[in-house]
Parts: C-alpha cells; structure tokens; sequence
C-alpha cells in the first residue's frame, strides 16, 4: 500500500485546473498524510495566532486521479482508518464563528492528546476522530478548500470518521479526490470556527461507481445513509438533503412522494453539520433497517 505525503503536493481550492499528484486505479488503497488546517503554523501556546499565514489555511493533499473516473459517475470512498499527532489546537477570535461578535482578540489553546484523550487543561475530552475537508473537483470555477458543495469540501461533518463510506458525483475525468483537515473532536455546529485541529494521515479505499447518479455528497455508515448539503443559510442546506434524499428514496423504492414524506417524518433526522462555513452544511440521516424494510440500496454496485 503506498503513502501519498503532504510533500508530493497540496491544494488551497479544488478545482479541475489543478495538476494530480497521484494516479491510481479503481480499488486502490492508499495512506494520504494531511497537515492540520492551519498548515502545522501553531505548535506552541506562545504563537501569535494573527501573525499567521492566513492564505495557508485548510491545504488538502492531493490532488488524486483514478483513471476510471468520468463525469457522472460516482467515486466511493471507504475510509479504513484515521491516525493523528499527539498535539491538536483550538481557535477563537474576532468575527470568527458563533461568538466572534462578542470576542475582542485573536486566541489559541493547544491540546495534548494521550491515551485516547484530549486535555483540555483539567478536563479530558473524547476522541472523535474524523475528516473537515474531502471532496473531488467540481465543474466550472475552483472552490476554495474552506467552503464547502456539491462536490464535498469543507463540509465539517463528524460523521465522517472511521468506518464510513462517502459518495460524490464526479464533476471531472479522473474526480482529482483530496482531503484534509482532520480534527481529533468536533461537536455538531462548530461553533468558534475550529475543531481540535490536528495532522495525521488518513487511510482511504477510492472505488469508481458506474451507473448510477448523484447530485450531492453521501455517506453510509454501519446504521444508516446520510445525505448532506450545503447552501448559503441552515434552512435552505436542511431542506436541498431532505429533499435529496427523499426523491432518491421515492425513485429506488417507486412508493409514492407522500408515503416516503410520511416515513422520513417519522424516522428521519435533519441534522446540522456546520453553522460557521462561508456556506452552512446539514445533513439528513435513514436508519438502514428502514431501507432494509423498503428492500432498496441507495447507490447501484
């Protein structure tokens, strides 16, 4: 299994312009090593978190081409495994996330990470290791890595840890796949601008779909399909999923729009990703025992 390192190249946007770094085949596993999304620039507590290079912020490694890879297909990705640095930071700051109105100056806390725990001075804090910013290269103009779409991005959503499945249309030959970002915690919303930011490496299984379409990011996990989506406020990226996922439903199973309206009702979850992104992300999650029941897969393989 080959390594892809942070060296061999990074990328600030994707965007289809963007020369790859690496070539693969459908079924390839490889290691992708990330920086944190401040580019390794704050190691110690004396830092000056404003004397940063702030155009070095959210780098992706990348980016991937698989050769299989056309525009409308479907690349999956299986994330087999998430390994971090002993060391993750936080950041607060003046017009920076949910409370930035009302924070006078630039701050950052590092955090040790031993045995599974992150110290937050006294208080030991759960590992919930999982990726801010993976996605493929969208048509059209470069999105910046710090904004999430369609095509996957900085979508800051904690389901995407180990053992899950994403799916993303392909917008371009190839999908030119990148990511980065990781965090070793982050709560839905992330409300001051940043996780517990960490680098590490990501072990990732990159599949091409034939077949079948997709106009937004999905993910499948052990317990359920979440279909997400990102827009310019909560409400408007809340609804694109739910009613993404609910045609795509009503499509597979050819039950009617008001019976799969009632079902996701009942046992669905919109859910938020993040409220601090140039656009919001949400997410709309199915338990699988209920597609179980429906007798339908979402993605053709």
């Amino acid at each position: 299994m080959s390594t892809l390192s942070y060296d061999s190249g990074i990328i600030y946007e994707f965007n289809k312009e963007n020369p790859y770094t690496k070539e693969v085949s459908s079924g390839t596993t490889l290691t992708i090593q990330t920086y944190d999304c401040f580019q390794n620039q704050i190691q110690t507590p004396e830092t000056e978190v404003s004397a940063i290079d702030w155009d070095k912020i959210n780098p992706a490694t990348g980016p991937i081409y698989i050769r299989e890879a056309k525009p409308g297909d479907i690349l999956k990705v299986k994330i087999e495994k998430i390994d971090i640095g002993d060391q993750g930071v936080m950041v607060v700051g003046p017009n920076l996330g949910v409370m930035g109105h009302c924070i006078e100056k630039m701050e950052s806390k590092t955090l040790p990470i031993q045995e599974d725990k992150i110290l937050f001075d006294t208080i030991e804090l759960p590992l919930n290791k999982m990726i801010g910013v993976i996605g493929v290269a969208p048509d059209g103009e470069g999105v910046n890595c710090g904004t999430p779409g369609a095509h996957g991005g900085n979508m800051d959503n904690k389901l995407i840890t180990e053992g899950a499945t994403l799916y993303f249309p392909v917008f371009v030959e190839g999908a030119l796949f990148a990511l980065g970002d990781l965090h070793a915690a982050m709560g839905d919303g992330e409300v001051s601008v940043s996780g517990v930011e960490v680098a590490g490496e990501v072990t990732v299984t990159l599949e091409v779909v034939k077949g079948d379409l997709l106009k937004q990011p999905m993910l499948e996990n052990e317990y359920s399909f979440v279909q997400i989506a990102s827009a310019s406020t909560l409400d408007e990226a809340t609804k694109i999923a739910t009613t993404e996922m609910i045609d795509r439903i009503v499509a597979k199973s050819k039950r009617s729009l008001s019976e799969i309206t009632m079902l996701m009702s009942a046992v669905g979850q919109a859910e938020i990703c993040q409220i601090v992104d140039p656009l919001m992300t949400a997410r709309f999650v199915v338990p699988k025992w209920l597609l179980k029941q429906l007798d339908i897969s979402l993605i053709n393989e």
